[in-house]
């Protein structure tokens, strides 16, 4: 007991090999690699899932989390980059995420091998790669598994504002439209805030379900008709900036990585996998997804903004026409799918507020269910104020996804990446692994302060206006 309070784990081989590496080192071992019992342990080979996914539907998984409203805004970040700027930035952050990731999962799996267990979560992974990294990141190691869960909780809860900025003013796009009025977007938020707050009471996943399978239905259908109106009149580069303001950049950056990234749900679909080996690899299922995602990101931002040019707004559904009965249906079936799967955004949110903080400090004599719901109602109550308070669908996308994601998506893993091969690759090698992830660092770092700066700013000026 006093083993696993002190290392933090329950896992009997996890906290077995930390008292291994703690003998080690006081021997006066620090700088050597952790010596493996048994070098020929395959941690694919010990996970025990239920219903494991097939390797098409690991990659359906990746393009529903991928194609939500981030791609709806991806005209308003061409607009921020230009047409040019934006097809080549759109591939280049593509590659880099496309590459972090891989570098999460490898270390993922490398680390799982040295500790003889099955699979880790995201924080955990963080946590036993810092453990075994260089001294100055050891001392990091104790406290990287709640920073990690702190950013995955801010991007999820800014998902979920998204979601009800993007829901709100659709639905006030058609009232407007239908009744030849002007309400405020904000009436439209308190309405649908009951509704909302019911849905996320439901407590188990697989009720939750059946909403994403329709929301998919609906979305994919909406797509279609998006394109009609997207080419049903000649496209022109005409008043169209190829090259952006340097200035907006960060905006553009945040944007796209909002839209491409979902690291949240990388390691949880890799360890659901039938074959999880076949998730990596040049054909592999993150490579194929990734680069239909690509793909349809840089589509539908290069066309969408030389359709609208520099009037297209945070979500192009509302650039639509107004009056036409088509583009109503497309406005109300995207706020419906939206909408009906914000209980499946708040999930993890609400199980990392739950199940990580709040249910271990209730003594045992408290009505546990009974604040369970309050966590939920709050949480979604949070995400209600932010976008009432700020009800700017572009600049929320930006924010989050340079604040979080540049983090979580780029910094993060090349951290992980330095720390797992520290003591076990030297000369061009490590030379290698030390230049690549730590220019990948600095890139996170720069893309999470300008970013958030650039964002906040506009942000201010928004509210203030």
């Amino acid at each position: 007991i006093a083993e696993m309070s002190k290392n933090g784990h329950s896992n009997a081989a996890f906290v077995g090999d930390r008292t291994d590496k703690l003998e080690l080192a006081e021997k006066g071992q620090k700088n050597k690699a952790i010596v493996e019992k048994d070098p020929d342990y395959d941690p694919y080979h010990h996970r025990n899932v239920e219903h494991p996914t097939t390797n098409s539907e690991t990659l359906f998984h990746l393009l529903k989390g991928s194609l939500g409203t981030g791609i709806l805004a991806m005209p308003n970040a061409f607009r921020n980059s230009g047409y040019v700027t934006g097809a080549i930035g759109t591939v280049v952050i593509g590659f880099i995420c496309t590459f972090c990731i891989h570098q999460l999962v490898k270390a993922q799996y490398e680390l799982c091998r040295r500790k003889k267990i099955p699979r880790m979560n995201y924080p955990l992974v963080a946590e036993t790669a810092l453990g075994e990294g260089p001294k100055f990141f050891r001392a990091l190691a104790p406290y990287i598994g709640t920073i990690v869960n702190t950013f995955l909780l801010i991007y999820q809860l800014g998902t979920c504002c998204v979601y009800v900025v993007f829901v709100a003013s659709n639905i006030k796009a058609i009232v407007d439209a239908v009744g030849n009025t002007n309400i405020d977007v904000r009436l439209c938020m308190i309405i649908i805030l009951l509704p909302l707050i019911l849905i996320n009471w439901v407590r188990n996943l697989k009720y939750l379900a059946p909403f994403s399978t329709l929301a998919n239905a609906i979305t994919m259908v909406s797509f279609g008709i998006i394109c009609y109106y997207i080419f049903r009149q000649p496209l022109t580069t005409e008043g169209k900036d190829a090259f952006g303001k340097l200035e907006n950049f960060p905006l553009f950056f945040g944007t796209v990585l909002f839209a491409l990234e979902a690291i949240g749900v990388i390691l949880p679909l890799e360890n659901e996998m039938k074959t999880p080996q076949k998730f990596g690899g040049r054909c592999g299922v993150l490579n194929v997804s990734m680069v239909l995602i690509v793909f349809l990101y840089v589509g539908m931002g290069l066309f969408g903004y030389l359709n609208y040019g520099p009037s297209v707004l945070g979500s192009i559904t509302l650039n639509m026409p107004e009056h036409e009965i088509l583009s109503m249906c497309v406005k109300g079936m995207l706020a419906f799918a939206i909408y009906i799967t914000h209980g499946l955004a708040c999930y993890v949110a609400i199980d990392i507020t739950w199940n990580d903080y709040v249910a271990k400090r209730l003594s045992p004599q408290r009505n546990s269910l009974f604040w369970e719901y309050a966590v939920r109602t709050m949480l979604v109550l949070v995400t209600f104020l932010l976008a009432v308070a700020i009800p700017n669908l572009e600049l929320f996308i930006s924010l989050f996804g340079a604040l979080c994601l540049s983090a979580l998506g780029l910094a993060f893993p090349a951290l992980i990446q330095i720390s797992t091969h520290w003591y076990n690759t030297k000369g061009a090698s490590k030379a290698w692994l030390l230049f690549s992830n730590f220019v990948l660092i600095i890139v996170g770092i720069l893309g999470l302060v300008i970013g958030t700066y650039t964002s906040l700013k506009e942000i201010v000026l928004t509210f203030s206006e």
